[in-house]
């Protein structure tokens, strides 16, 4: 069966800071991911959809549902319900291996917990003594993305197990006192329409980048949208066709970038950026003083530079500070921090 064509993420018009987030998250999975909040039709599932056509391709153990690279975990395959893989992995015997891209693996709303994390079979361990698993999304996730469309209605409990297993990278199952851990190295990508209601505070902080979008308002951006869409739902092979050496492109730049990032440097005098920054807009905790600096690190790395610039820290913030600005009950997450700043800064002091 021929595998139907995704609409090109180089394809999609306007929406910069949702595909710069997407992209800074490809170079560095330790952003911790990104939300993305905005109202119905904004290109929010087409964008993380098509990222599966850009993402850098791994080496795993073929067929493995773990997502597994040779020599990776061997506690994991003792539970692997695929005997002869696990056999020859744990025997330290050759295994067929095989490259493709990194999967983008979608979690439906109404997953339910043991779909999320998978399974023990309860009755094998009793009567063999042995752990089998059956793998769940977590699994399939690894090394990859999960994405989440309408994150905000899942339930709080199976959100937690998500957040939980990517701050970690493992994913745990305990059943009737018998516990299976796997690796779950993912990145986690959530969209969301805020008029159906926000996630609670402390699952937001969780989400390395937020970004909030709205739907463009350009005349002639919007006629392009139109065109795009109708081309490629009439044609979708020869639109494809149409942006290949774009999406060439955008890949070859992100493998250039996730080489460089190792070597990008920052100067102190831009780390007191950083914490003046968070201080100044009113941020709780450490987390967003950290993933401005790794954001930025990424910027500089995504432009083929091996020096922070205090621009990429400003573009950082954007990114990162958002939902993290301490508000007020019933507030609304902050769109445009920059401002939030200067008014802050702005203000005379008490008693002045």
């Amino acid at each position: 069966m021929n595998k139907r064509p995704v609409y090109p993420f180089v394809a999609i018009v306007g929406q910069d800071n949702m595909k710069l987030a997407l992209i800074l998250n490809i170079i560095n999975p330790t952003l911790s991911g990104v939300l993305i909040r905005g109202e119905k039709g904004t290109a929010k599932s087409t964008a993380v959809r098509a990222l599966a056509e850009i993402l850098p391709a791994i080496e795993v153990v073929k067929d493995c549902p773990f997502q597994l690279s040779p020599g990776e975990a061997l506690d994991v395959c003792r539970a692997c319900p695929h005997i002869e893989c696990s056999r020859k992995l744990l025997h330290q015997e050759p295994v067929e291996t095989m490259h493709r891209g990194l999967r983008v693996v979608e979690l439906p709303v109404g997953a339910t917990e043991d779909r999320v994390v998978g399974t023990l079979d309860l009755e094998h361990a009793l009567k063999k003594g042995e752990k089998r698993m059956e793998p769940g999304l977590l699994a399939a996730a690894h090394r990859g993305l999960l994405y989440v469309d309408e994150v905000n209605l899942l339930d709080d409990h199976v959100v937690d197990v998500l957040l939980d297993s990517a701050a970690m990278g493992v994913n745990t199952i305990e059943r009737e006192g018998v516990s299976f851990s796997h690796p779950a190295r993912f990145t986690l990508v959530g969209t969301m329409n805020p008029e159906e209601g926000e996630l609670r505070p402390q699952l937001l902080d969780r989400f390395g980048l937020c970004v909030h979008i709205e739907g463009i308002n350009d005349p002639a951006a919007r006629v392009a949208i139109m065109e795009r869409r109708l081309a490629f739902d009439d044609h979708p092979e020869d639109f494809c066709a149409r942006w290949q050496d774009e999406s060439r492109d955008l890949v070859e730049k992100i493998a250039r970038a996730m080489e460089l990032y190792p070597q990008v440097i920052i100067d102190s005098p831009l780390l007191y950026e950083i914490a003046s920054y968070c201080l100044e807009v009113g941020v709780d905790g450490h987390r967003g003083d950290i993933i401005i600096l790794k954001a930025a690190k990424t910027l500089a790395a995504f432009n083929g530079r091996t020096e922070v610039q205090k621009d990429d820290v400003d573009a950082a913030a954007q990114l990162a500070l958002p939902h993290r600005v301490r508000r007020q009950p019933l507030q609304d997450i902050v769109v445009e921090v920059d401002r939030l700043r200067h008014q802050k800064t702005a203000q005379p002091a008490a008693g002045v």
